[in-house]
């Protein structure tokens, strides 16, 4: 009888076990990241931030990683920030001298900060893309409230920010529109205030099809990079700046081609070949002549047409 109930605790003791290794494989997690070296010189502070070697710390990291990933478990990759972090443990309340406080903020961050999905990836391309992830974050928040604070207008009451991102969404259709099939890189730069905003935004198109009734191309991009792309756009119509969009295409045995705009009055007015060749042959630091590159041609930008919606004055 007792040996009965011990093999029965045995079998429910591996199917618990079993149960708990399936329920780790669904339940997400968030490590946080400390990607440069002054940033985790000020967690050092801290007396139960033990790592005294910042290479070492992302060694570890990757460890870490992988054995999550091991374990069929999805893992985020969010960047912590030392300053973010004593702001939030000063708002609520809590000792920053903990590793649950760490946790604790690291989970906030999976919610509202930069985070990159873990698939594998070194860690020495992980902190780029996490950093960069950053970067765009910070850049959008910033041109969304600078969009934001124009408020309305005093003649119409129309809202100045949300009719120069409709401008800068049609402009961005028009321009992939015009780039026809290929592989795209656009770059949009626009001064605003006292920064100067920059955004980045890759799309492939198929080949237009061959039947007359038939949907147009594809065109496959992620849509939170069109929106921050948009967002940038709209700043610099939205404030007048002079500002300009490049489009680099690229078609498999054909050379790169590279056109260019200009924003003048909330438009996108194409510059010439030899402007687009300046641009960039042109050192933006020194002002100094470079090589062009070895096959890629410089073409003036494509007219985006008449039919743009007015911006608004």
């Amino acid at each position: 009888m007792a040996r009965t109930q011990h093999r029965t605790t045995a079998a429910q003791d591996r199917r618990s076990a079993t149960m708990r290794r399936a329920l780790r494989r669904e339940a997400a997690g968030t490590v946080g990241l400390l990607a440069d070296p002054a940033d985790f010189a000020a967690m050092r502070r801290y007396r139960t931030f033990t790592f005294d070697d910042h290479t070492a710390y992302l060694r570890q990291i990757e460890a870490v990683l992988r054995s999550l990933a091991a374990e069929g478990a999805h893992t985020t990759v969010a960047l912590f920030d030392p300053k973010e972090y004593a702001e939030f443990c000063a708002d609520h309340a809590i000792d920053p001298d903990s590793p649950a406080a760490r946790s604790r903020f690291t989970a906030e961050l999976a919610r509202t900060g930069a985070t990159v999905a873990y698939a594998g990836q070194p860690i020495a391309h992980l902190v780029p893309q996490l950093v960069s992830r950053a970067v765009r974050n910070a850049t959008r928040d910033y041109a969304t409230m600078l969009l934001a604070e124009l408020g309305a207008c005093a003649d119409c009451g129309q809202d100045i920010g949300r009719a120069a991102f409709d401008r800068a969404s049609h402009l961005l259709l028009r321009l992939l529109q015009g780039a026809g099939p290929g592989t795209h890189h656009l770059v949009c730069s626009t001064p605003a205030r006292d920064d100067h905003l920059l955004a980045v935004l890759h799309t492939e198109q198929a080949a237009p099809p061959t039947e007359p009734d038939a949907p147009g191309p594809p065109t496959v991009l992620s849509p939170d990079h069109a929106t921050e792309f948009a967002t940038v756009l709209a700043v610099g119509v939205a404030l007048d700046s002079r500002g300009g969009v490049v489009l680099r295409s690229m078609l498999p045995g054909a050379p790169d081609r590279v056109h260019g705009w200009r924003l003048v009055g909330g438009s996108l007015v194409p510059l010439t070949e030899a402007e687009v060749f300046a641009a960039y042959c042109t050192d933006a630091d020194t002002g100094d002549p470079l090589a062009p590159e070895p096959g890629v041609q410089y073409r003036a930008g494509f007219d985006l047409g008449a039919d743009e919606p007015e911006p608004h004055r």
